[in-house]
């Protein structure tokens, strides 16, 4: 069956009314002010804010299928299913991981309109002023400080009142959140009553360890707080269904051209003694095209695909495009390097109670019925992310070994290095379901334990001079003990954190080994992605040695090109990426349209 949201989408492209364009024969051309590659997170934000000008063209490349019609990615609950192999991944995988004992990770990026917004857990969180502070500091530009950055956020966002209407009293701050922009927020819809308790219990018998934090979206993360989401109305909030939603898909200069893979920048010139391109080559079946764009070449592909793009280009570091028998036409040593994630590792437990998320995840009848109800009327147990209901965030001890082998890489006090993440349930798997534990049957509670001010660094790089072969993808993880030691006292905190009163005769075995003699080995063979990887464009100031970008998002040393994505962020955020990658993007529309007066 069709969802209604399809069929408005059907109604627009068959009818020739939209500018969602399935075929690149119906594309009217390939010349445009604008063009801009990746229909994610970010490139939609782009799409949308240049077109408000309607002198202005602008065409969307995007690689992948339409987001219309995935029901794992509009039913917030499924998200799990989203990353098992399918058209909707591009299905990569990273190098064996040296700091994992040789393990292979998956790497996970959507490959849909929306990209990774439709593609991620939809946490909502922003990270700390000092995140923003020191991007201000590190790129010499004072627009990226928290007091310049924070109306953007209020900008992106359009708070909702969760699904269910509880009472949301006490549980965020109003003042702090934007109600008229094109993506959804919320607090969760569903509630797992006695858990939730049991977690505002233990802030209040360890007020200084674990304090409560009334909106963690201020500023000033540090404590325990609800979980807010990109989901308005129980549905998912993406960019695709945000800043592409029908008022703005039927602007006439706004163009968006799916199942079209960029290869590499073509027709290369000088401009101004600065490298410049004349088109963008992607290919469509088994045919290659190239767009031209009169002002700026936009790289919005993301922390895999823009590395991939430059580096195909002959823009990257100049031995590993002659490894590949690529022409260097610009050695830039950063293109690709500084890639960082937050190593996330799981503490299982079960538990005495049957309001888990294997309530549904085990139990067809449940599942089937939690789904009609979903459709039905977008409420009850799959309105809500599978990634629980409430974050703490907490730096670490001021006598940690792990300062003993590297220096604070956060120093500052009111930023956070853990992430704590409270889930009513196991953790789900890439098919839908909660691991199984020692009882079969069990339900499960998880606290998972995010390193979110990391030390360790990967990499992207292509792997041939085919510019569609899978890349090299190094996620970097735990390669400096620093980042071990750290998860390591994450965990001491969360075995802290269930030894309080609330958690007697709730919590039942502990699922993960936990052995200290064995800790370090556990650590290396369990820690995942957390789905954050970032950084591998790297901003930097006008002038500096390093990075890609400069504060205003131009490549250095090329005329006419910008790449505006998760892979500009300098440094990692204390915080999911999804908020920062809107703003950033955000500010980037602005940045464009103020270098050509728009």
């Amino acid at each position: 069956m069709l969802t209604p949201s399809f069929l408005l989408l059907s109604l627009f492209v068959a009818g020739g009314f939209g500018k969602l364009y399935e075929d690149v024969a119906d594309l009217p051309g390939f010349n445009y002010d604008f063009v801009i590659v990746g229909g994610g997170t970010a490139g939609n934000v782009l799409a949308n804010r240049l077109t408000e000008n309607p002198k202005v063209s602008v065409l969307v490349l995007e690689a992948g299928v339409s987001n219309a019609g995935i029901l794992p990615s509009e039913v917030p609950f499924r998200l799990g299913e989203l990353f098992a192999p399918t058209v909707w991944n591009w299905n990569y995988t990273s190098t064996p991981g040296t700091g994992l004992l040789g393990r292979v990770l998956g790497v996970s990026r959507a490959h849909f309109l929306g990209g990774c917004s439709g593609h991620n857990g939809m946490v909502y969180t922003r990270g700390a002023a000092a995140d923003f502070d020191r991007y201000a500091q590190i790129t010499g530009d004072q627009g990226w400080s928290w007091n310049n950055i924070y109306p953007y956020f209020l900008k992106t966002e359009k708070w909702s009142s969760p699904a269910d209407h509880h009472n949301t009293n006490g549980q965020y701050n109003p003042a702090l959140h934007g109600t008229n922009g094109p993506v959804f927020t919320s607090l969760n819809g569903y509630p797992y009553a006695q858990f939730e308790q049991n977690v505002i219990a233990t802030t209040k018998s360890l007020p200084q360890d674990w304090p409560f934090n009334l909106d963690m979206n201020s500023g000033k993360p540090l404590g325990v707080g609800y979980l807010q989401s990109t989901i308005g109305n129980g549905e998912r909030s993406t960019s695709a269904t945000g800043y592409l939603a029908p008022q703005y898909i039927q602007r006439s200069n706004l163009h968006v051209l799916l199942h079209s893979q960029v290869s590499k920048l073509v027709n290369s010139t000088k401009k101004n003694g600065n490298l410049s391109f004349g088109g963008i080559q992607f290919k469509y079946g088994n045919s290659l095209y190239t767009a031209k764009a009169g002002k700026e070449i936009i790289l919005s592909a993301g922390v895999i695909g823009s590395v991939q793009i430059l580096q195909n280009s002959g823009i990257g570091p100049q031995e590993v495009l002659s490894a590949q028998k690529v022409p260097t036409l610009l050695n830039l040593p950063s293109v690709g390097k500084n890639g960082t994630d937050h190593p996330f590792f799981s503490i299982i437990w079960t538990v005495n109670s049957t309001r888990t998320y294997e309530a549904v995840t085990r139990n067809t009848t449940a599942f089937n019925e939690a789904q009609a109800q979903w459709n039905q009327s977008k409420t009850g147990p799959f309105v809500t992310s599978p990634l629980g209901t409430h974050i703490g965030w907490k730096r670490l001890p001021t006598n940690s070994s792990a300062f003993s082998v590297h220096a604070d890489p956060n120093p500052n006090p009111t930023a956070p290095h853990l992430e704590f993440v409270f889930i009513p349930g196991g953790q789900i798997a890439a098919d839908g379901n909660s691991p199984s534990g020692p009882a079969g049957e069990s339900n499960f509670m998880t606290i998972g334990v995010a390193l979110i001010s990391p030390v360790s660094r990967g990499s992207v790089n292509i792997s041939s001079s085919d510019p569609f072969a899978p890349p090299l993808i190094d996620m970097g993880f735990l390669t400096n003990e620093f980042d071990v030691r750290a998860i390591a006292d994450g965990i001491a905190d969360a075995q802290k954190f269930v030894s309080q009163p609330a958690w007697k005769g709730y919590l039942g075995t502990l699922v993960t080994d936990l052995t200290p003699a064995t800790l370090e080995t556990t650590i290396r063979n369990t820690t995942a992605e957390s789905y954050h990887y970032s950084g591998t464009n790297g901003m930097s100031a006008h002038g500096a040695s390093y990075g890609v970008v400069n504060p205003d998002f131009l490549v250095k040393g090329v005329t006419g090109l910008s790449v505006i994505d998760g892979s500009t962020l300098p440094i990692i955020p204390a915080a999911h990426t999804q908020a920062v990658v809107y703003v950033f993007a955000e500010r980037g529309a602005d940045l464009v349209k103020k270098r050509w007066n728009l």
